[in-house]
């Protein structure tokens, strides 16, 4: 499939990742390890994700850890906006946070839409 890390949606991925090792290194989510690490977790797992499937022989495995990765994308959303509603970050940080997952999630489908397509065009 190539080398993963000439995808834009890894890099995007990947420093996603790294933005939220950062938030949560600090304030609240220093003595929060449950939340802090879930999102930690959920926040490198889409670019492992997407990484894993890239490194796959064949677009059918390709594409179901593509999915892993957005379903990962889905659950820092939601953990995102637990830290907001606790306080652990600002409105506007959510708000960005939450904007760069959604992004890195129609970045996704679309991989998935392009990989389903070559696969048809095999068949």
């Amino acid at each position: 499939m190539g080398d993963f890390r000439e995808l834009r949606v890894w890099h995007r991925a990947k420093d996603l990742a790294v933005d939220i090792y950062r938030i949560t290194g600090v304030g609240a989510f220093q003595k929060d390890y449950g939340l802090r690490d879930q999102m930690r977790r959920a926040a490198v797992s889409i670019s492992s994700n997407i990484a894993e499937g890239n490194e796959r022989l064949s677009n059918k495995e390709s594409i179901r850890f593509l999915y892993f990765a957005n379903a990962s994308c889905a659950e820092l959303i939601t953990q995102i906006t637990i830290a907001q509603e606790i306080g652990y970050i600002d409105k506007m940080e959510s708000a960005r946070f939450i904007y760069e997952c959604e992004e890195v999630s129609k970045m996704i489908k679309s991989l998935i839409n392009f990989r389903n397509n070559n696969d048809k065009r095999k068949s």
